[in-house]
């Protein structure tokens, strides 16, 4: 009896083993990108371009960064103006698109009207669209109506690209809150309203919070839309502003991956901030069946 409760321990702990080792390889894959672009910006040319690849940088310095910022208003790379306008840019049509997702999720999840299915999966296909292949019509659009390069039609257009899914995520969210926690709220007092608000919206927070981290995740991020509806310093994110270091025959790769730390800075913080609102299943047992 007591060799088989070894044995049962034993195949437990290796199994635990296995376990942690296969986590700890899976993260080392996903985190490698990251770490080779940190460690590229720290790191000179020579060893970014040199082959076989120097896995062990030999020297590190903050060069590529001081140069980054030491260049602002002074002919080099605004970074500063590209921040400003990455985080206006992103900001503001990520609390658009949940507010626009908040009440169309909300509408899809409680009420019933004509034409509801099809309105729905045709919202869901617009996703099926590639960003790329609207940016030519919309260049054309955008030049008609005189709002390439500002910052209204950047954010009209990643309100356009973030709310489908907002509405799909926030609406499965809403399902799972049940109806008779808002229908005791008003038998309590509540008026229809705060029965949302103090009931329903907290419950939902899980969904709103990522349906929020995904907007703007995809608004800091975006690439092809802004490289073509924008020109100037005046409007040009972070993503476009990658391409001030590349030349006609060269390209700094050093600076080039410092600017991407720079920008992966404020997604890990966002997702950090939020991180514990990203739990499902709060409205698990509060209903009694």
């Amino acid at each position: 009896m007591r060799d088989e409760n070894a044995s049962h321990r034993l195949k437990r702990r290796l199994l635990k083993l296995a376990h942690a080792a296969g986590l700890f390889a899976a993260m080392t894959i996903i985190c490698m990108p990251g770490l080779w672009i940190v460690l590229s910006s720290l790191r000179p040319t020579v060893e970014i371009m040199a082959k076989p690849p120097a896995w062990i940088p030999q020297e590190l310095s903050l060069d590529a960064y001081v140069a980054m910022f030491s260049g602002v208003g002074k002919g080099g790379i605004p970074v500063l103006e590209y921040f400003r306008n990455s985080l206006i840019i992103s900001v503001t049509s990520t609390v658009v698109a949940i507010a626009v997702g908040m009440a169309g999720g909300y509408a899809f999840a409680r009420y019933r009207f004509r034409g509801k299915s099809g309105l729905f999966l045709g919202l869901m296909l617009t996703r099926t669209v590639p960003g790329i292949a609207l940016s030519l019509p919309l260049f054309f659009v955008y030049a008609r109506l005189g709002i390439i390069d500002t910052h209204f039609g950047l954010i009209m257009a990643y309100v356009a690209l973030n709310v489908p899914f907002t509405i799909w995520l926030i609406d499965g969210f809403f399902r799972q809150v049940p109806k008779d926690l808002a229908e005791a709220a008003q038998i309590d007092g509540c008026t229809r309203w705060q029965a949302f608000w103090q009931v329903e919206f907290p419950l939902a927070g899980p969904g709103i919070a990522s349906a929020g981290i995904f907007a703007f995740l995809t608004s800091w991020n975006e690439f092809a839309l802004a490289s073509q509806l924008t020109r100037s310093v005046n409007s040009k994110t972070l993503p476009v502003g990658l391409l001030d270091y590349t030349a006609e025959f060269t390209i700094d790769w050093r600076g080039m991956c410092a600017l991407a730390v720079v920008m992966i800075i404020p997604a890990l913080t966002l997702t950090f901030i939020v991180q514990k609102h990203l739990v499902s299943g709060l409205t698990s047992g509060a209903v009694k069946g």
